[in-house]
């Protein structure tokens, strides 16, 4: 079992920037590939961005590209998310997630296995 807690979000101004962080504990939870889904309000979720367990490599949604970063700190066993230039069309509520099982590849929201309550964030135009 995984536990993810997460921290940050809420409003900025459009162009401003925002970073969540995403707290995992458990036995193995270094071992899970970590994401951010995203939800915008009447919408389903959509994948914004996820990493790794091994090797670190990120994967992005085409339209935060160049914009969201996502990282983690395996010592921590902390993820973040750092959302630069945001846009109002960014506006939504953001999960912490971690994939359904151990070294499996986690592309897209149905991967993962592992949800944090989530928090929204506005961008106001």
């Amino acid at each position: 079992q995984v536990q993810l807690v997460e921290s940050g979000g809420g409003w900025v101004q459009a162009g401003g920037s925002l970073r969540r962080s995403c707290a995992a504990s458990g036995r193995t939870c270094r071992s899970y590939a970590r994401g951010w889904i995203g939800q915008a309000p009447g919408q389903e979720s959509e994948f914004v961005a996820t990493i790794r367990a091994r090797g670190g490599r990120t994967d992005y949604a085409d339209s935060v590209k160049g914009r969201f970063t996502i990282s983690r700190d395996n010592a921590l066993n902390t993820v973040y998310l750092q959302m630069n230039s945001l846009k109002p069309e960014d506006t939504a509520v953001y999960y912490c997630a971690a994939a359904r099982a151990p070294w499996m590849l986690a592309t897209n929201a149905r991967d993962m296995g592992f949800w944090g309550k989530g928090s929204l964030v506005t961008v106001s135009s």
